[in-house]
C-alpha cells in the first residue's frame, strides 16, 4: 500500500472559529470544519446546513440563455424536429434523459442520439450531423459536449441545422458558430457559478424555458434526480449551486417516479438513506457500462422507461454490460500492471503511458484510475486501432493533466477534457514521441508532494466528542451535525479525523481479503468502537504492539443488525 502524505488544512481564523462555535453552539471540531471550508458566519452556516431551491441562480444570467430559449420556443411553435444529442457517459446520458423527458411534454417531434464510442468517438460527430440531415431535424441540442465541435457545427449549418450547445468542458480559442453556447467556462460568460456539470447546464436550460413560458417549476425540480446522479458521477465540486442541486436531487431520488432509477437501486439493494456515494457506486457504473460495452442508448432508454416491463428489459441488458465490463476491466488492469512491473524504465518516470491493440476502449479510463491507485502518477491508457492510439488520461491531486496534454497538442489528432481527466487520439507513428514529450511535460511541472497520495486531516476528536447528549438519538451531537454536512463530494469531502489515546480491546483482527476489523476504546474507557480498514491488514500489528498509535477515521452509521451504531472507517494508522 502506498504511504499517505497527511495534509493539514491551513490554520483556521481563530476569532471566526470561536465566534461561530459560540453562535451555533456546536463542537469545536465542527466549527473548525466549517471555517476551513469558508463558512465563517451564522448566515453562511445557515445556508450551508439548510440549502434552499431559492438559492439557485437565475438561469438567464448565463450568456446566450435567452437565445437558446427563444430558439427552442420557435422550434416548438413551428413543430420542428429536435434532436437531443448527448455524450455516452453518465453526465451525457442523464443530460439527454432530462432534456428529452421535459421537452416531450410539448412535442412529439423529438428524438435522442448518443454517439458510438468506437465508430464516432467523444462528443458531436459528423455521423450524428448526417443522421440529423437525413431525418429532417432542424435543431440539435448538444449536451455535455459541443464546445469544441467547430467543424461539425459548421457542417450542420450547411444543412440549415441549428445548434444549441449546453456544455461545461474547457472552451477553446475558437467557438462553434451555434445559435447559443451555454457554458459558464467561456471567457465571456459571467454566470455566478462555473462548476456545473453538463446535466446541471441542461437543467438550467429547461429551468429557463419554464420561467420564460410560465410553466410550473415543480415539474422542473422533479428532474433533479438525474442532476444528482450526474453531479456524483462527474466528480464536480459539491459547493454553491451544485450543493443545492445535489441536496434536493438526493431527496428526489428517494421519491423518484423514474422507474429506471428505482430498478437500479433495487438491484443494488439500496432503498433508503441514499447518498452521493451510493449513486456513484451503484447507478453510475451501470449507466457507464452501456456506453463502454455497446451503446449508451440503452442507458437513456432505461432512464426514460415509463413502465416496469420496459425498465426490467433495459435493466437486464445493462446489468449484463456491467458484468462484462468488470471482467474486461480486471483483465486489462492485470495486464497493464504486468507491463509496468516487467519494464524497469517505469520506475524513474513521473508519468505512465501504456497502449495495446488488444485492449477494450470502453474501460481505459477505469484502468488508468486503477493504475493511479497503485503507482500514483498521471496516467494515460491507449488502444491501438486503425492507425490511431485512442484513450483516456487521469491525474493525481493538484496536477493539471489537461495542460500537460495540451503542451503536446501538435502530435494529437484530437483531445479534450479538464484538469483531472481527458480523452485523446493520435497517430500510432507519433506515440513514441508523445510518450517522451508527455513525460517531459509532467516531470517539469509536477512536484514530489503531488506524487504521494494525500490524506487530508480535517481535525482531531477526543473522548468527550463521543458523549451522547440526547435522549432521542443513539448518536453524539458531533455525528448528528456531520450528517447535516452532507452531501459530500469534491471541496466538501467526508471529513477525516485524527484520534489518539485509543487502545485495542484485544479483539481487532484481519478479515476477508486483508481488511482490518478493529475493536478499540479510549484508554481507561469502557465504550467500544468498532470499525473497518479496507486493505489495511498490515496495520494490525501496530494496534497490537504499540502502546500509543494514531488513527485517522471517518464516522459512519451502521444499521446492519437493525440497531444503529456509530462506527469508524479507518483511513490510516501510525505509531
Amino acid at each position: 500500500m502506498l504511504k499517505n502524505r497527511w495534509e493539514f488544512p491551513a490554520t483556521s481564523n481563530p476569532k471566526s472559529l470561536l465566534l461561530l462555535q459560540e453562535s451555533l453552539q456546536i463542537p469545536f471540531a465542527i466549527a473548525k470544519l466549517l471555517v476551513d471550508r469558508g463558512i465563517e458566519t451564522y448566515a453562511s452556516a445557515e445556508k450551508y446546513f439548510k440549502p434552499q431551491l431559492a438559492d439557485l441562480h437565475d438561469p438567464f444570467l448565463m450568456e446566450d440563455m435567452t437565445l437558446a430559449v427563444n430558439r427552442i420556443n420557435q422550434a416548438l411553435y413551428q413543430n420542428e424536429k429536435i434532436l437531443i444529442y448527448g455524450d455516452y457517459d453518465v453526465d451525457g446520458t442523464t443530460s439527454v434523459a432530462l432534456v428529452f423527458s421535459y421537452l416531450k411534454k410539448f412535442t412529439n417531434q423529438i428524438e435522442h442520439y448518443q454517439p458510438n464510442r468506437y465508430t464516432e468517438g467523444y462528443g458531436v460527430s459528423f455521423k450524428g450531423v448526417e443522421y440529423a440531415k437525413d431525418n429532417g431535424f432542424t435543431l440539435i441540442i448538444a449536451l455535455d459536449c459541443g464546445t469544441k465541435a467547430v467543424d461539425k457545427v459548421a457542417k450542420a449549418k450547411e444543412y440549415d441545422i441549428d445548434f444549441i450547445i449546453a456544455d461545461h468542458h474547457t472552451a477553446g480559442e475558437v467557438l462553434p458558430d451555434a445559435v447559443a453556447i451555454l457554458n459558464p467556462k467561456k471567457k465571456t460568460c459571467s454566470y455566478p457559478y462555473n462548476e456545473l456539470c453538463g446535466c446541471g447546464i441542461g437543467f438550467k436550460l429547461m429551468q429557463a424555458l419554464a420561467i420564460e413560458n410560465k410553466y410550473d417549476l415543480k415539474e422542473i425540480f422533479e428532474l433533479l434526480d438525474l442532476v444528482a446522479i450526474a453531479i456524483g458521477a462527474d466528480i464536480v465540486p459539491i459547493t454553491g449551486e451544485n450543493r443545492v442541486l445535489a441536496f434536493y436531487g438526493l431527496k428526489q431520488v428517494a421519491k423518484t417516479k423514474r422507474i429506471g432509477i428505482k430498478t437500479m437501486l433495487e438491484l443494488a439493494n439500496k432503498k433508503s438513506d441514499i447518498t452521493i456515494s451510493d449513486l456513484v457506486f451503484t447507478i453510475a457504473p451501470r449507466i457507464n457500462a452501456a456506453g463502454r460495452i455497446d451503446s449508451a442508448r440503452s442507458a437513456v432508454e432505461l432512464l426514460l422507461a415509463e413502465n416496469e416491463e420496459t425498465a426490467k428489459e433495459w435493466s437486464d441488458i445493462i446489468n449484463d454490460y456491467n458484468a462484462e465490463r468488470k471482467e474486461i476491466d480486471k483483465d486489462i488492469t492485470a495486464e497493464a500492471l504486468r507491463m509496468i512491473e516487467e519494464n524497469s524504465a517505469f520506475e524513474d518516470r513521473k508519468s505512465t503511458v501504456l497502449s495495446s491493440a488488444t485492449w477494450h476502449k470502453g474501460v481505459v479510463g477505469i484502468v488508468a484510475s486503477r493504475l493511479i491507485e497503485q503507482y500514483y502518477k498521471p496516467t494515460i491508457i491507449l488502444v491501438e486501432s486503425n492507425g490511431l492510439a485512442t484513450g483516456s488520461a487521469r491525474s493525481v491531486k493538484g496536477f493539471d493533466v489537461y495542460k500537460a496534454i495540451d503542451s503536446c497538442s501538435d502530435l494529437l489528432e484530437r483531445f479534450g477534457g479538464h484538469k483531472y481527466a481527458a480523452g485523446l487520439a493520435l497517430k500510432l507513428e507519433n506515440l513514441p514521441l508523445f510518450t517522451r514529450r508527455f513525460e517531459e511535460a509532467v516531470s517539469s511541472r509536477i512536484t514530489e508532494e503531488q506524487l504521494m497520495p494525500v490524506l487530508k486531516i480535517d481535525g482531531e476528536l477526543f473522548e468527550e466528542d463521543f458523549l451522547n447528549d440526547s435522549s432521542t438519538s443513539n448518536f453524539p451531537k458531533i455525528y448528528r451535525l456531520l450528517k447535516r454536512m452532507a452531501p459530500f463530494g469534491p471541496l466538501n469531502m467526508t471529513p477525516n479525523f485524527i484520534i489518539q489515546d485509543l487502545e485495542d480491546t484485544g479483539y481487532s483482527k484481519i478479515v476477508g481479503e486483508n481488511h482490518l476489523k478493529v475493536s478499540l476504546r479510549f484508554k481507561g474507557g469502557s465504550k467500544i468502537f468498532n470499525g473497518i480498514g479496507f486493505g489495511m491488514g498490515d496495520k494490525l500489528q501496530v494496534l497490537k504492539d504499540e502502546s500509543k498509535f494514531i488513527i485517522v477515521v471517518q464516522l459512519i452509521e451502521n444499521n446492519f443488525y437493525g440497531m444503529p451504531e456509530l462506527e469508524f472507517i479507518i483511513k490510516d494508522v501510525r505509531c
